[in-house]
């Protein structure tokens, strides 16, 4: 890797908001550097990324491969962070246009400074540029050992971000946990569509995984307070637009053909032979009686 970027921060810690670098040119690419002095969404340590300058404006299935690293300096030249992993090369796309570490120096460290000033070097290495291609969303790239498509990208960063017990550098290689993680990433897509686009089965199966997840030693509340709002705003929704009443019909008509095919059983029964039964009319009668019950038992719940 070549250094590509030394951008001296000074007067830091009087820096709040996100600080843009100027672009820079690498491996005939264009990019720039944001960092975060007070972290990114509530985090307690400094936050730095690297993204593709002006990404709407290049063509559909534009690819960047890079290696790349983050070393962050003092006035005297001394390292006090780098970067880890710097052999692990990302996948810059569409879908997920900057990549970078939300977690790097503690807030509490950076506030003894030498001359309150920072020194953000970037070192990169760019391996691929395709310029058009395909649709980049199920490229399939690694995200913090997670083997996910592109598109899933920003709703796991969500859930790093949202939720205090998530580690940024949570990398597990139990088969089990990332199977619960990516059940977990399921249901943060779920209640990320607006409450009138789902289904009650898809609300019923939300509430089944948020259990599942929370049995298994998931900390979850946040998680559970979207589900109860989704929920509330769907039932309000549903009243609205008639679609509670809609669907209470339909079981209706449900139980009511149900009940129209037992008759037409019956009545078959009758004509049959009464020899030719191995069962007595009344237990047949009895067992229909049942099935039918069962069903509005089962409508009932419903």
């Amino acid at each position: 890797m070549e250094k590509a970027l030394s951008l001296e921060i000074d007067d830091f810690s009087k820096k709040n908001n996100g600080i843009k670098s100027d672009n820079f040119s690498s491996g005939g690419c264009e990019w720039f550097v944001k960092v975060y002095p007070k972290g990114y969404r509530c985090s307690d340590h400094l936050s730095l990324f690297l993204h593709v300058v002006n990404p709407e404006s290049l063509r559909r299935g534009w690819k960047r491969r890079a290696i790349y690293c983050f070393v962050l300096s003092n006035q005297s030249g001394q390292v006090l962070y780098r970067s880890p992993n710097e052999s692990k090369c990302d996948l810059f796309c569409a879908e997920v246009p900057n990549w970078g570490c939300q977690k790097t120096l503690p807030l509490t460290e950076l506030g003894f400074l030498e001359k309150n000033k920072l020194t953000v070097e970037v070192y990169i290495k760019v391996v691929e540029v395709v310029h058009q291609g395909k649709s980049t969303e199920n490229d399939i790239i690694d995200f913090n050992g997670f083997q996910i498509i592109a598109s899933q990208a920003f709703s796991v960063a969500n859930i790093v971000s949202q939720d205090p017990y998530f580690v940024v550098d949570f990398r597990p290689e139990n088969q089990w946990v990332q199977t619960k993680y990516m059940s977990l990433l399921g249901l943060v897509e779920t209640l990320s569509k607006s409450p009138q686009s789902l289904s009650a089965t898809e609300l019923s199966n939300a509430q089944r995984d948020l259990t599942a997840l929370t049995e298994a030693g998931f900390k979850l509340d946040w998680l559970n307070s979207k589900l109860e709002e989704v929920s509330l705003e769907w039932k309000k929704a549903s009243h609205s637009d008639g679609s509670s009443v809609q669907q209470l019909k339909e079981q209706v008509k449900n139980v009511e053909l149900s009940l129209s095919d037992l008759i037409v059983e019956l009545e078959n029964v009758k004509i049959k032979s009464a020899a030719a039964a191995k069962v007595s009319s009344f237990q047949f009668i009895d067992f229909l009686i049942k099935k039918f019950f069962l069903s509005c038992f089962s409508f009932s719940k419903s």
